[in-house]
């Protein structure tokens, strides 16, 4: 999975999700060539989780069926 910038340009790859106890691990490289270790914890999964409205919720789910 890539992540990119507005202007199309790769910002990260993501190469793995790992379970580590109750912490999710975001393993990647930033840039295509630093290699990271991002920690989401559940109080930070809750805190994304409200930034979120009904619309986007929607919609995030209807990315997984769209082409491209």
């Amino acid at each position: 999975m890539k992540i990119l910038d507005a202007n199309n340009a790769e910002l990260m790859t993501v190469r793995a999700f790992e379970r580590d106890g109750d912490t999710l691990v975001i393993r990647g490289k930033i840039f295509g060539t630093m290699p990271m270790a991002a920690k989401l914890t559940p109080r930070e999964a809750r805190a994304a989780l409200k930034m979120l409205d009904f619309k986007t919720m929607v919609f995030i789910v209807s990315l997984l069926f769209r082409k491209g």
